[in-house]
């Protein structure tokens, strides 16, 4: 690779990529919560295509982490349960998105 191609990307960029939303699973819960207020866990399995278990686990990690809160209740006397991205999810979210974009834009064609 021409030493010219090669100085566009610094050596650190991707170090700053927030390996907690970086998965695939977690990505697209992010992604998907980003865009708005909350989202039932059904919807949201639904859209993610992820299964009851696997979206608990990266949800679980998600809410450790500070990124998502988790509301459960009874609607009906069934089981209901609603995701939040919190405030600090809401800035990793925006601040990955933007380093992601910077890196990628930064390479060449």
């Amino acid at each position: 690779m021409p030493e010219e191609q090669n100085q566009s990307l610094e050596p650190h960029t991707l170090a700053k990529i927030d390996t907690l939303i970086h998965t695939p699973a977690r990505l697209s819960v992010m992604a998907y919560l980003y865009v708005v207020d909350s989202m039932e866990f059904v919807y949201l399995k639904r859209m993610t295509g992820l299964s009851s278990g696997n979206l608990s686990v990266h949800l679980s990690k998600l809410e450790e982490g500070g990124y998502v809160l988790i509301h459960k209740s009874f609607l009906e006397k069934k089981p209901h349960t609603m995701i939040i991205l919190s405030d600090k999810g809401r800035v990793a979210f925006k601040d990955y998105k933007d380093e992601l974009q910077k890196t990628l834009g930064s390479l060449p064609d």
